[in-house]
């Protein structure tokens, strides 16, 4: 699925750039709606975290004209992940080395102890903005668009209660047991969408944005990826007939 959209949204990129403006100046769509909603799968990847999260997408968008439209976005996911120190910043990282190594001089840890903190996040994400669209073919509508939003992230570290050590570092990152942040994001994304009837569609798309959230902990930001895919549906006046109504059922 990742692969599958990932090539769609190279498609997606090269096809709008090089369609505007010839191609849309004479769209193949007869029916382009006023109005779009859309609700999938969504899968949100963050490889540098070992982060992935599986739920849901929200869209519902406003076609101002055939080749560009606006909306609203949102998505939101849970997973799982394990954190090690070299995620923290060095002072943190050389702190906790220095430590472990005291500790296992007397006797206190295992030799070669590694701190591996497993941990649940929730992720929601926020947008809205413009989307270019070409609509030269007749079943098939390509769309790219900036990402820029914010992001709302929840985490909770599980520390192994017979394992002091873990028990201590976990308490001094995230006293009160969970750790809370919101971020801004930026990057791009698109996709394509195939029309099953005059009012439904199927809809793949992918975004990947540029995020650091709980910068007081994690020493780097972070690339995210997002990929999707469900129903869209259309409903409204005729945005291709110039404001006038469609006469066709």
């Amino acid at each position: 699925m990742k692969i599958a959209i990932s090539c769609l949204l190279a498609g997606t990129a090269l096809a709008v750039l090089s369609a505007f403006p010839g191609t849309t100046a004479h769209a193949q769509q007869s029916y382009v709606s006023r109005y779009d909603v859309y609700a999938g799968f969504a899968d949100i990847d963050s490889p540098m975290l070992g982060l992935n999260e599986h739920g849901f997408h929200l869209q519902a968008g406003m076609n101002m004209r055939t080749w560009l439209s606006v909306g609203a976005d949102y998505s939101e996911g849970t997973g799982s992940q394990i954190l090690t120190p070299n995620l923290l910043p060095a002072a943190t990282q050389t702190t906790i080395d220095n430590e472990i190594t005291q500790l296992e001089l007397a006797k206190l840890l295992p030799q070669g102890y590694q701190l591996a903190v497993p941990a649940t996040a929730a992720t929601q994400t926020f947008a809205f903005g413009p989307q270019l669209v070409n609509r030269h073919y007749s079943k098939l509508t390509l769309f790219v668009r900036p990402s820029l939003g914010a992001l709302r992230e929840r985490a909770v570290p599980y520390a192994n209660p017979a394992d002091f050590f873990e028990s201590g570092v976990v308490a001094s990152l995230a006293p009160a047991g969970f750790k809370l942040d919101w971020t801004g994001f930026y990057g791009f994304g698109g996709g394509a969408e195939v029309a099953v009837s005059k009012h439904i569609g199927i809809r793949g798309q992918m975004d990947f944005v540029y995020n650091h959230p709980f910068n007081d902990i994690i020493a780097d930001g972070r690339w995210t990826y997002r990929y999707s895919v469900g129903p869209s549906f259309h409903f409204g006046r005729n945005v291709a007939v110039g404001g006038k109504k469609s006469r066709k059922p």
